[in-house]
C-alpha cells in the first residue's frame, strides 16, 4: 500500500489527470465521456435491471468517476456486474475488479461470469488450496485445465505424484507455467482480485487497467483502493454504502488519522455525489420501512411484496401477523464475561435459546436463523447455552450461526435474532451507540427479526428512542413468554439531545463521526458545497457570526476547510483551492530548531530583506530553507553542518484553470526537487494548496505579499496544533507535507479517459 501511494505521488502514468485531480480534492470540471449507450442495458445471464440500476449502469459508462451506494438487498453485485460486461463489450480494454475481502471477489466473480464473459480469479499462492464457488476460474486451477499445454501438464502430474522435481525440470516447469499465467491474465476480459491482490506481480509488468471497479468499497481502508488505482486507472468506479460500517481498523492511532474513513466516504464529503439504487429486495416491507425513513430518507423502495416474504402455515407467535417482527422487552443485568473485556446478558441469552427452539419447531431450518449480538462475551454464552439448555438436539443448534454485527454485514438470513446485551444504569450502550451498526443489524432479516433488549437502557440513545417509538406506534412491543406475548407499556427514559438538530432525519452521527450524507444535504452546518459566504447568512447557525481574518471554524474530523475572506479577488483564489481532508495527527507540531554550529538559524532579516524559515523533515535530518524575496536561492543547511546552495522554482501541477475557467498548460521547464516557492504570485492560481488548506491564515499568506515578516518568540517554539487542525498562533507555520511533486505535471487531455 505504501508502493502504491508513492506511485500515485510520482508516476504520472498511474491515474489520468482526472482522477488524479478529483482524488485529491481538486475543484476539476466535470466530465461526460463520449460513448455509445447500449440499446438495452441488462446483461445477459443476470435479472433485468429497476429504474435506479439502469440509471445507475447509464450514468457510470459517461463517466470517470461514479460513486453507486447501494443500500442493503438493492443489487449492488448485479449492477455491478451488469456495467463491467457494457465496459468490456465497449471495447475499452481489460477491466480489473476488486473488493476488500476474498468473499466479495468470489461474489462479484461469479455474477461477471454468468454474463458470458472470460474471468480470471487472481488469488493468494495460500488460498490455493482453498475451496470457493468460483474455484474453476482461479487462475492456477485454469491452467491446470489446459488441454494446450501438455508438456505443462505432464510436469504437474509428475510433481504431485513424486512431490518434486528435479532442478531442470522445475525451472522448467516455473517457466512454463509463468508463460501460461500471462497468456491467460492477457486473454481475459475481466481479472477479479481482492484490493491487496492486485499488487501481486503477476499484474505489474506491463498491465494497464483502463476501467476499474472496486465493489464494497465502503469497507476498505483509503491506501487499500489505492493499490488497484495505481494501475493505470483512466475509469474508476467505486461501489459501496457509507451508511454501513466501514473499514475495519484495529490500531487507534491509525482510526484517528484517518483510515477509518474510506476513499468513497471521503469523496462524498469532499461533494462528490452518489448514485443511489432505490429498490430492494430483501426485507419485508414492514422490516424496510425503519431504516429506510431513517438512514435513506425514506428513498428505498420495495421490490418484493408482503406476500412475497411471508412463509404460510408458520407457527410463531408474532404479535401482529402483518408485521412479523417485534422488540421483547428484557430486564435482566448484563455482566462482566469471563474474559474481563467483554459483556453478557444471562436473561436475554434464555430468549434468545426459547426463540430460536420455537422458529425450529416451527420448521425454519437452522441455517436460515442468523443470531447476531455486538459482544463476544455474549456470542460464547449463546452458543454454549443453546447447546447444553436447548430442548432440540444439540446439532441443531450447533448449525445456526451466531455472529457479530460485523461478521453479518454483506449477508443476509431469512430469520435474524439480535441480542443487545447492555443493561446498566450509567455506563451507556456501547456499540449499539454506533448507528451504521444498527443499520447492518436491522437490514439483514429478509422474513423477521425479533430484537430482545432492555428499553429503559436503550431509550436513553436518541436513534434507539427512534427504533423503539416506532415498534410501539407499530404495537410490536411486547413483554411476557414466546406463549403469552403481550403489548408493553414500559416507559422509555429521556433521550439524550441530539448532536444534529439541523437535520433529524439523518445518520445521528456523533460528535466524533462526521455525516458523509450530510455533506451534500444544502444548508446543512456541515455542507461544503456552497461557499462561506452563503454559510454567512445563515441565520441560526453557526456561521451567522461575522469572522476575522484569523478565525478557522472547528471541524469534528478535523478537515481544514477553506474559508471564504473578504473581497471578491480572494473568493476567486479560494474557488481553486482544495478542502483535503488533514488530521491533526497528521501535521506537524511546532518545535524548537536545534543549535547548529553553534548559532540560531532564524534571523529575520538579510541584507534588508525579509525572509521566512520552513521546516522539513526529510531521511531523519532536518532541512532548513531560508527564503529570500530579493535573493533567489535556498540555504539548505543539514544536521552535518553542510551547506548547499539551490536555485528554488517549482513545477505547476497536472492541471490547472486560468482566472477565466477554462484548462490551460503550465510548463516550466526550471524545476527543483524543493516544494518552495520563489515568486509571490498567488497560490492558489497557480495550482498548489490554498493557502488556508495548509493552516495559513490571510494575514499570514496574503496574495501580495508571500512572505512577511516573522518573528518568533522563545515560547512560539514550543506552540502544538489544537485538536481541530489550527494553530495556536496563526503565524506559526510547520509544514509536514510537500506542496506538491516537482514531477507531476501536464494537462488534462480528454483523449485520457473519453
Amino acid at each position: 500500500m505504501q508502493a502504491a501511494l508513492k506511485t500515485f505521488a510520482v508516476d504520472e502514468n498511474s491515474v489520468s489527470a482526472y482522477l488524479y485531480h478529483r482524488l485529491l480534492g481538486h475543484k476539476v470540471e466535470d466530465l461526460v465521456m463520449k460513448v455509445t449507450l447500449p440499446k438495452r442495458f441488462s446483461a445477459p445471464g443476470l435479472p433485468e435491471l429497476n429504474h435506479s440500476q439502469v440509471y445507475a449502469v447509464k450514468t457510470v459508462l459517461q463517466h470517470p468517476l461514479s460513486l453507486i451506494q447501494g443500500p442493503p438487498g438493492t443489487g449492488k453485485t448485479v449492477t455491478s456486474a451488469t456495467i463491467v460486461h457494457h465496459l468490456v463489450k465497449q471495447n475499452q480494454g481489460q477491466v480489473l475488479v476488486c473488493a476488500p475481502s476474498n468473499i466479495a471477489v468470489d461474489q462479484s466473480t461469479e455474477k461477471i461470469h454468468k454474463t458470458g464473459l472470460k474471468v480470471v480469479r487472481l488469488c493468494a499462492k495460500s488460498r490455493e488450496a482453498l475451496d470457493s464457488p468460483v474455484s474453476f476460474l482461479a487462475l492456477h486451477n485454469q491452467i491446470r485445465n489446459l488441454e494446450s499445454e501438455p508438456e505443462l501438464k505432464k510436469l504437474q502430474q509428475l510433481k504431485d505424484e513424486t512431490g518434486e522435481l528435479s532442478s531442470a525440470d522445475e525451472k522448467r516447469y516455473r517457466t512454463l507455467k509463468r508463460q501460461c499465467e500471462s497468456d491467460l491474465l492477457r486473454n481475459a476480459d475481466v481479472i477479479c482480485c481482492t484490493c491487496v491482490g492486485s499488487g501481486d506481480p503477476r499484474l505489474s509488468h506491463g498491465y494497464q487497467f483502463r476501467s476499474i471497479l472496486i465493489d464494497e468499497s465502503t469497507q476498505a481502508t483509503e491506501p487499500e483502493c489505492m493499490v488497484p488505482v495505481v494501475l493505470g486507472a483512466r475509469q474508476l468506479i467505486l461501489v459501496g454504502d457509507h451508511c454501513q460500517l466501514g473499514p475495519v481498523v484495529m490500531s487507534k492511532k491509525a482510526a484517528k488519522a484517518g483510515l477509518s474513513q474510506s476513499l468513497f466516504e471521503r469523496l462524498v464529503v469532499l461533494g462528490i455525489h452518489p448514485i443511489r439504487l432505490q429498490v430492494q429486495y430483501r426485507m419485508h416491507p414492514a422490516l424496510s420501512a425503519f431504516p429506510s425513513n431513517i438512514f435513506y430518507e425514506g428513498s428505498l423502495q420495495n421490490g418484493v411484496t408482503a406476500i412475497e416474504r411471508t412463509i404460510k402455515g408458520l407457527d410463531f407467535p408474532w404479535i401482529q401477523p402483518d408485521k412479523p417482527m417485534f422488540f421483547h422487552c428484557s430486564l435482566g443485568q448484563e455482566e462482566i464475561s469471563s474474559s474481563g473485556t467483554s459483556y453478557l446478558n444471562r436473561t436475554e441469552a434464555s430468549m434468545v435459546e426459547k426463540t430460536a427452539t420455537r422458529l425450529l419447531k416451527a420448521g425454519i431450518k437452522p441455517e436460515q436463523i442468523g443470531i447476531i449480538t455486538p459482544y463476544e462475551g455474549q456470542r460464547a454464552f449463546i452458543v454454549q447455552h443453546m447447546q447444553y439448555s436447548g430442548s432440540l438436539n444439540e446439532k441443531l443448534y450447533q448449525e445456526i450461526e451466531v455472529a457479530s454485527v460485523d461478521a453479518f454485514q454483506g449477508r443476509e438470513k431469512d430469520f435474524i435474532i439480535l441480542s443487545c446485551v447492555r443493561a446498566n444504569e450509567h455506563q451507556g450502550i456501547g456499540f449499539l451507540n454506533d448507528p451504521r451498526r444498527l443499520n447492518v443489524a436491522l437490514t439483514r432479516a429478509k422474513y423477521g427479526i425479533i430484537i430482545i433488549g432492555n428499553p429503559k437502557v436503550l431509550s436513553r440513545q436518541p436513534l434507539w428512542n427512534h427504533l423503539l417509538t416506532y415498534y410501539k406506534e407499530q404495537h410490536v412491543l411486547v413483554e411476557g413468554p414466546l406463549n403469552n406475548l403481550k403489548e408493553s407499556a414500559i416507559q422509555f427514559s429521556k433521550p439524550k439531545k441530539l448532536i444534529n438538530q439541523t437535520n433529524p432525519g439523518g445518520r445521528f452521527m456523533s460528535n466524533a463521526m462526521f455525516s458523509a450524507k450530510e455533506a451534500i444535504i444544502p444548508g446543512s452546518i456541515y455542507d461544503r458545497t456552497t461557499s462561506m459566504n452563503d454559510k454567512r447568512q445563515m441565520t441560526g447557525t453557526m456561521y451567522a457570526n461575522n469572522f476575522n481574518s484569523n478565525f478557522r471554524i472547528h471541524d469534528p474530523l478535523s478537515y481544514i476547510d477553506t474559508i471564504g475572506m473578504n473581497g471578491a479577488s480572494q473568493q476567486q483564489q479560494l474557488s481553486n483551492g482544495l478542502n483535503l481532508p488533514m488530521p491533526h495527527q497528521m501535521m506537524m507540531s511546532s518545535m524548537s530548531i536545534p543549535y547548529i554550529n553553534g548559532s540560531l538559524p532564524y534571523n529575520t532579516m538579510m541584507n534588508g530583506s525579509f525572509k521566512r524559515i520552513f521546516l522539513f523533515e526529510l531521511d531523519s535530518q532536518f532541512l532548513y530553507l531560508d527564503r529570500s524575496m530579493n535573493n533567489q536561492t535556498t540555504n539548505m543547511r543539514t544536521g552535518k553542518g553542510g551547506t548547499t546552495k539551490m536555485k528554488s522554482s517549482l513545477k505547476p501541477p497536472r492541471f490547472s484553470k486560468s482566472t477565466n475557467g477554462t484548462t490551460q498548460s503550465q510548463d516550466n521547464p526550471n524545476l527543483t526537487q524543493i516544494g518552495t516557492i520563489s515568486q509571490p504570485y498567488p497560490i492558489s492560481q497557480s495550482g498548489l494548496m490554498s493557502q488556508h488548506a495548509y493552516g495559513l491564515s490571510q494575514q499570514d499568506f496574503s496574495q501580495s505579499d508571500a512572505y512577511d515578516v516573522y518573528q518568533p518568540s522563545q515560547n512560539e517554539h514550543h506552540q502544538l496544533l489544537s485538536q481541530d487542525s489550527t494553530y495556536a498562533d496563526p503565524s506559526v507555520f510547520m509544514n509536514s507535507q510537500s506542496l506538491t511533486n516537482p514531477n507531476r505535471h501536464g494537462t488534462i487531455n480528454r483523449t485520457d479517459y473519453a
